[in-house]
């Protein structure tokens, strides 16, 4: 980061800084100098106001302000508000596969479990503490947090299931809509992932419902108690939060490059089921299945052909994906038209 970028970088979390731009934005804004970088500016919402009159000043003047926030419901409450049609949106998950070969399934990608494994449980139990008093209370006003707390813990043990809103409220003794809400919470604070149905004309009843994952993998391990390696080799949930980890790489992969979000699963019901359908441009669908197994057997491949015969009018390419035990395992044919890889070559297929 250059020097001037540097000197104008403002935290707007230190009180003495909030304190000035709340008695006197006008001279706050004065005294910054183009690019300038404004965090955590969802504590002075006050502020864009100011911003976009600088941005209107110097219209063609582009990517002189950077404003970031750990809240993503009041940061864009803000801009949608203040900056409409003047801001471009980014969002940034946790760390992925791409960035650093730190993130893994049991501690997934946030730094500061990356930076301090050791210490990861604790953080954890701070970060789901702060969330619920924070992040949760910015979007709605919650009265029973420690229900709402049990209702993460239940949604991590519902990962990688067809999401069923009758199936959570009833242990906790809240109602469906109260569900649908939370979900909603859960969503827009980027905590889990709804992956919807991929719908075609198949003359054939198909499941309507989105399937349930976390965002991060090892924040889902932590809700369900697996601390190690090898409580992950032993947990009855190892297959549904591979799934997730995958869900959430392909997202971070599209997110990272531009691209609109479009992720989906397939399932009938005759049975046939498809972890993922990932759109990759012009009528080309990738068919991905997900295995938590350290080996694949041809058979594994059988739900993917039966797919590709269905979907006739795109041109399809299969996936297997598994975990093998080399950092680097070499892409092979699984069967005739199925490809079997790591997170790393499901990826590399995935790009444009």
């Amino acid at each position: 980061m250059s020097k001037s970028v540097g000197a104008n970088n403002r935290l707007l979390e230190d009180p003495d800084i909030v304190a000035r731009v709340r008695t006197d934005p006008r001279a706050f804004m004065e005294d910054l100098r183009t690019p300038a970088i404004l965090d955590e500016v969802q504590n002075t919402p006050e502020i864009l106001a100011y911003v976009r009159t600088r941005i209107d000043a110097a219209p063609r003047r582009a990517g002189q302000w950077i404003l970031t926030g750990s809240q993503d419901a009041a940061l864009m409450r803000g801009v949608t508000e203040s900056l409409a049609g003047r801001a471009a949106v980014f969002q940034l998950l946790p760390l992925s596969t791409q960035e650093t070969d730190r993130v893994s399934l049991l501690r997934g990608g946030f730094p500061e479990v990356l930076a301090r494994p050791a210490a990861a449980a604790v953080w954890f139990r701070s970060y789901v503490q702060t969330y619920l008093e924070r992040d949760v209370r910015a979007v709605s006003a919650i009265r029973d947090l420690a229900t709402f707390r049990r209702f993460v813990a239940l949604l991590a043990s519902r990962c990688g299931r067809v999401l069923n809103r009758t199936d959570l409220a009833a242990p906790l003794g809240v109602s469906v809509p109260t569900v649908s809400q939370w979900l909603s919470i859960m969503e827009v604070t980027a905590q889990i992932i709804l992956v919807p149905p991929f719908f075609e004309n198949f003359g054939k009843r198909l499941v309507k419902s989105p399937k349930l994952y976390f965002v991060d993998s090892g924040l889902a391990c932590h809700l369900l108690g697996v601390e190690s390696e090898q409580e992950l080799s032993r947990s009855p949930f190892l297959g549904a939060l591979f799934e997730g980890f995958v869900a959430s790489e392909i997202l971070k992969h599209q997110i990272g490059a531009g691209r609109p979000r479009q992720l989906y699963y397939f399932r009938d019901q005759q049975g046939l089921e498809v972890d993922f359908v990932v759109p990759a441009g012009h009528r080309r669908l990738v068919l991905v299945q997900a295995k938590a197994s350290r080996t694949v057997m041809p058979q594994m491949g059988i739900p993917l052909d039966r797919l590709a015969a269905a979907v006739q009018r795109y041109q399809i390419t299969r996936f297997l994906l598994y975990r093998p035990r080399e950092e680097s395992a070499r892409l092979s044919a699984l069967r005739p038209g199925v490809q079997a890889g790591d997170i790393g070559q499901l990826l590399a297929l995935l790009s444009p």
